[in-house]
């Protein structure tokens, strides 16, 4: 067990709750004489048994405090009295209190040696039969077989609810099966990594060629791929790392790829003559969302009145005129039921997108939006001026067994809306984009909004590009910048960017500004000065709430660990007044301005009068309260004051800098962003721009000119290999 964390010993007295899926519980036990409450995935744990626990005391925002564990070890009782509390709670089928009373009677300390082993004694006692006796000690056994399940596999590091998820997969074979195969821990319903397997296999003096550590290799090489975004991967480009990696040659490799395929752990397609390789998955994924497309093109929704007249109304009703391709779009909205709407700053994207709201609206169609994260969707509500959800909680996320992500809203349960309009599609994977269209009810309308120049999602596909290089679906492009947007620099620069042309860095007497320096020390002291001093001074900015540093990097100088560090202690310094938790290593102050950097579906918020659980990847929020006595923080997030419990902390970054991937979807008021020296894999031209359309009022670049040009004159986006495209273009 790991000794950073509290170790504490009690007996199970009562189970509160238990969730038999993912073996979740919440315990009573008895600790020192003193009733405490527990949780933690303790499967298969009863009342009586003694445990052994590591953890953290944590302070629930209702529950009050609570126990969490995070490893255990269970002894089975020992006393005739822990005995006769375990048996009377039912752990053992076809025992209940009466019964437990008289075999505890007769047997006393020896109980459990009767279950085991001596059924016939069993029988003895007056209302079991022989054939009942039999029946309860293979309950018992099926119960202690969990138990030698998890001593065995915890000699091998593996923490309790590793083993306990072997066992359900495995069973009373777990032993025997991991002894063969250690590989097979690989399996995702375990979740063991490869490396952790390789330790796992020298304590069985297992064959570095053995074709089960092969399979796994080979396995472990594509999964690490899709963290780089792709879906599946060209054959021939596995073969060197898993030489490599496995110390095979590569006819043994090819040779293991062709078993993988004919057991249906990979799956082959040849797409332009060339032969991919998917995980079975992504396959089925991509090529459902393909299916559903073309079934949404196919069967389009009834048509109603004609467009035209209800566009003027829309016009004459909000004093506006769509220009060409704007009318376009709002056409083909309700006529196709199915666009995608592409655009950069100032082409009129929010004027096209409420037209298309306020025709659905007219139409009396119940009108659904959603962006992929909580600023993003913040950001759709404050421009429509209508509800906008994060997908995720417009699907309305579960969390089932092994901690797994899926959603109450899919084909039999879909979506209660005519129309569902999508923000940031740039942003979707496809494992997200894929859930979301098969919550889709039969012929409802779906509206694709997104900025094809932006970052691609950070998890697997290319959904938005995909569909656009297909040709397949209806798509309006608006390139027009409004005459308005072109007294902004952001928008005229951003443009030139885009389309490969250098932005004018000459100009300082509007919203985008470029200041020189000569080297990364002189640059990250710019960035400081003007952060804290300089623009609040010049434009009245709060720098915590009205701007924003985005970097290219989270490393070096110029990167977010060391600007935040620097920024704290200049703007949040140690005060007595203000509480702070330090964890980790860093410190998180009353006052800090701290991100959210994973989807939290259980942190509990409140607005006013109304509550609700839920902050999400991506959302800013100052901290009000560091509170040690109830071990909670108070962060307001926007408008909502979420609880933390301290654990939760380690979900948190602060915020003053972010990267440039974090600040996607977002809107800042100023931006900026220090451009000097950037590692040659983050200096390409869409990062520059993702970047600089963060900003709504005011952008300051800072650093070296050759450097922004030289992002600029980088077109060449890391290759994701994706198989959308073909999908959608195939005949079926």
């Amino acid at each position: 067990m790991d000794t950073s964390q509290t170790r504490i010993k009690g007996y199970v007295e009562d189970i509160i709750y238990r969730n038999n899926e993912n073996g979740y519980c919440v315990l009573d036990l008895s600790v020192g004489g003193e009733l405490i409450t527990a949780v933690g995935n303790l499967s298969g744990v009863n009342v009586g048994e003694e445990l052994e626990m590591q953890g953290e005391w944590t302070s629930h925002a209702i529950y009050g405090s609570q126990f969490k564990i995070t490893d255990y070890e269970r002894r089975m009782p020992k006393s005739a009295d822990d005995m006769l509390r375990y048996l009377s709670s039912g752990a053992i089928k076809g025992i209940g209190p009466a019964t437990a009373a008289k075999i505890v009677e007769r047997f006393e300390d020896e109980t459990f040696e009767v279950l085991e082993n001596k059924p016939e004694l069993l029988s003895t006692i007056k209302g079991i039969s022989q054939e009942k006796a039999q029946l309860i000690c293979e309950q018992f056994k099926k119960q202690f077989a969990v138990r030698e399940v998890m001593i065995y596999l915890e000699k091998f590091g593996m923490k309790s609810s590793e083993c306990l998820a072997a066992f359900k997969v495995f069973g009373m074979n777990a032993t025997s099966r991991i002894a063969e195969n250690p590989y097979v821990l690989c399996n995702e319903k375990i979740g063991l990594s490869f490396e952790r397997a390789e330790e796992i296999a020298e304590n069985f003096s297992f064959s570095a060629s053995s074709a089960f550590r092969q399979r796994a290799g080979v396995i472990h090489i594509i999964q690490h791929n899709l963290l780089n975004g792709h879906t599946c991967l060209p054959r021939e480009k596995i073969i060197s790392p898993a030489c490599e990696l496995l110390g095979a040659s590569g006819d043994e490799i090819e040779a293991i790829i062709d078993t993988l395929i004919e057991d249906k752990e990979l799956v082959l397609k040849s797409i332009d003559s060339r032969d991919f390789l998917f995980l079975p998955n992504l396959y089925l994924e991509e090529s459902n969302i393909a299916k559903r497309i073309k079934v949404m093109l196919d069967f389009p929704p009834a048509q109603g009145r004609p467009v035209e007249k209800d566009i003027d109304e829309i016009e004459e009703k909000n004093s506006i005129h769509f220009e060409e391709k704007q009318r376009l779009a709002i056409m083909t909205a309700a006529k196709k039921g199915l666009l995608v709407l592409t655009g950069g700053p100032g082409t009129g994207k929010t004027t096209t997108l409420n037209g298309i709201i306020s025709l659905y609206e007219k139409r009396k169609l119940k009108v659904l939006l959603a962006a992929p994260t909580g600023r993003a969707a913040k950001r759709m509500s404050d421009v429509t001026g209508r509800e906008a959800k994060t997908i995720h909680r417009l699907l309305e996320v579960v969390w089932g067994e092994n901690d797994k992500q899926s959603f109450s809203r899919n084909i039999r349960n879909p979506l209660e809306a005519d129309a569902v309009i999508i923000d940031e599609l740039s942003m979707v994977d496809v494992h997200l984009f894929h859930a979301l269209l098969d919550a889709l009810p039969l012929g409802c309308r779906l509206i694709m909004v997104g900025d094809s120049n932006q970052l691609p999602p950070v998890g697997a596909g290319n959904i938005l590009h995909d569909i656009i290089d297909s040709g397949l679906l209806p798509v309006v492009a608006l390139t027009e910048v409004f005459r308005q947007s072109l007294e902004s620099l952001i928008v005229t620069n951003a443009h030139k960017i885009v389309n490969g042309e250098y932005p004018d860095l000459s100009k300082n007497d509007r919203d985008f500004f470029f200041l020189s320096r000569g080297n990364i020390i002189s640059a990250a002291s710019t960035v400081v000065d003007l952060y804290t001093n300089r623009l609040p001074k010049a434009y009245g900015y709060n720098p915590i709430e009205d701007v924003q540093i985005i970097c290219p990097s989270r490393k070096g100088e110029l990167g977010t660990v060391s600007l935040n560090r620097s920024l704290q202690k200049l703007l949040n310094p140690p005060s007595p007044d203000k509480e702070e938790l330090e964890l980790s290593g860093r410190i998180f102050r009353q006052g800090d301005k701290v991100m959210q950097v994973k989807n939290n579906y259980d942190i509990m918020w409140t607005k006013g009068r109304q509550s609700g659980y839920g902050i999400f990847n991506g959302d800013i929020g100052i901290i009000q309260a560091v509170n040690h006595n109830s071990k909670i923080m108070k962060i307001l997030f926007d408008d909502r004051t979420a609880i933390y419990a301290f654990e939760n902390a380690k979900e948190l970054e602060h915020a003053y800098a972010v990267t440039v991937h974090k600040s996607q979807g977002c809107e800042f008021e100023a931006v900026l962003m220090p451009v000097f020296a950037v590692v040659p894999q983050l200096s390409y031209r869409n990062l520059l721009y993702t970047a600089v359309t963060r900003a709504k009022s005011r952008i300051i670049l800072v650093g070296s000119k050759d450097q922004v040009f030289s992002m600029v004159d980088n077109d060449k986006k890391a290759r994701r290999y994706s198989a959308l495209k073909h999908f959608l273009l195939q005949e079926d």
